[in-house]
Order: C-alpha cells, then structure tokens, then sequence
C-alpha cells in the first residue's frame, strides 16, 4: 500500500523531494517497499509528530527558499490519483494551502441525550494529499509542538497557528478512500482491478 502511495508523488516531475515517514524501526522494510528515491525518516508518538519529523527533515531546505510548498500525504490512501496530487499543488501555491473534501449532505449531530440536529450545508470529508506554503506549515508545527498541540490532520495545525494563511477546499476522489478497516483493503483491491 505504501508504495502506491509514494509512487503518486514520485511519479511526478514537480516534485524533487518526497519523505517517508515511518515507525522507528520499520525503515528497512520501508526502504525495501519502497525503493531508493524517497528519504525515511523515523515517525513520532502520533500523526502530529509524525508530520513535524517530516518537516525537520526538510526544514534546512525550506528556510533556503528550495522548497515552496510541502503537501502531506496519508500513506493510508494507496488511490491516490496524480491529478488531484497536481490540483492540490496548484492551489497551495496560488493561494497558500488546499485541501482535497468530497461533499457529505444529510449529516446530523449528535447531541446530549441522544438528539440529532442537522447539520449545516457544506460539510466534507476531507482526504488527503494536504498542502501548504512550506515556511508557514513548519513555522505552525514547531510553534504547535511547543505548546504540546496535536491536530487531528494538517489543517487543524495550520488553522491554529497560521493565522492568515489561506486554505482553499479543492475538490477530492471518490477513490482516494482510506484504508482502515479490513473491508476497507477488499474495496481498494477492487478499484486496483
């Protein structure tokens, strides 16, 4: 799964750096999955974490202005197709941050005792690829870890701590499904086919 994953990025000529991001110890087998292009880096104790290793990783090459936009992936969506890759690469860089979201009409919310409430028009799902301007998304994660922050995805950190920064809703895939559970991995196998 991971390297369906990684190969939506390294496929691309926009892209001259793609990371990893891995549980310590599990580089080799990355690295075998994987191939010789991406860097690995070992992960931290969650997603947040995870991310800032990423972006240390690549902070020397962001301060000297060689790497405009980072997008973070989840290795969890093999599905991922090139063309939304490009899309939210686009948007990130016209306007400061994209994330790709499928529509999600007719949910509610659950409330105390058991109430249900509709739930406003414009709701999404949100997936990932996730793209920022790479100077405030590091900037956002280091301020984020010194306040012991941590985000349910990369927008939750960027719409905390950088203020400001536009993120622009970029339409996502109905195939760039994650893979979570079980029958998640039989749908995915099937989309493959």
């Amino acid at each position: 799964m991971i390297a369906w994953s990684v190969s939506a990025f390294t496929a691309l000529p926009e892209f001259r750096t793609v990371v990893l991001v891995v549980r310590d110890g599990e580089q080799e087998q990355a690295r075998a999955a994987v191939g010789p292009g991406p860097r690995i880096v070992a992960g931290g104790k969650d997603r947040q974490h995870s991310e800032l290793a990423a972006l240390r990783a690549l902070a020397a090459e962001i301060r000297a202005g060689q790497i405009d936009v980072v997008l973070i992936h989840d290795g969890a969506r093999p599905l991922v197709g090139t063309d939304l890759v490009r899309e939210v690469l686009r948007v990130a860089r016209a306007d400061g941050g994209a994330v790709p979201g499928l529509p999600r009409p007719g949910l509610a919310v659950a409330g105390p005792g058991d109430t249900l409430t509709a739930a406003a028009d414009g709701l999404v799902a949100v997936q990932t690829p996730q793209g920022f301007r790479a100077s405030e998304l590091l900037d956002a994660y280091e301020a984020a870890a010194a306040d012991g922050f941590s985000g349910t995805d990369t927008a939750a950190c960027v719409a905390r701590y950088a203020r400001g920064l536009p993120v622009r809703w970029v339409s996502g895939s109905a195939r760039n499904i994650k893979v979570t559970y079980p029958h998640d991995l039989v749908v995915a196998e099937r989309l493959l086919s």
